[in-house]
């Protein structure tokens, strides 16, 4: 027996509708860029040193 690959929880769609929303799924999956969006490289480290932190930081001051 053939499954479909969609299928409506709730409701009844015609099958145009299916067809419909099956195209936009596909094309927006197609519009995904591959490539990271940051331009390459070594993504950027969320920490830091502490040795090339500044020694004194103002009380005030957020970092």
């Amino acid at each position: 027996m053939n499954t479909p690959d969609i299928r409506v929880e709730k409701g009844h769609a015609e099958p145009e509708e299916v067809a419909a929303l099956t195209a936009v799924l596909l094309a927006r999956a197609a519009a995904r860029p591959t490539a990271p969006a940051h331009g390459g490289g070594r993504p950027k480290a969320g920490w830091r040193r502490l040795e090339r932190e500044p020694g004194f930081r103002a009380p005030h001051s957020w970092h």
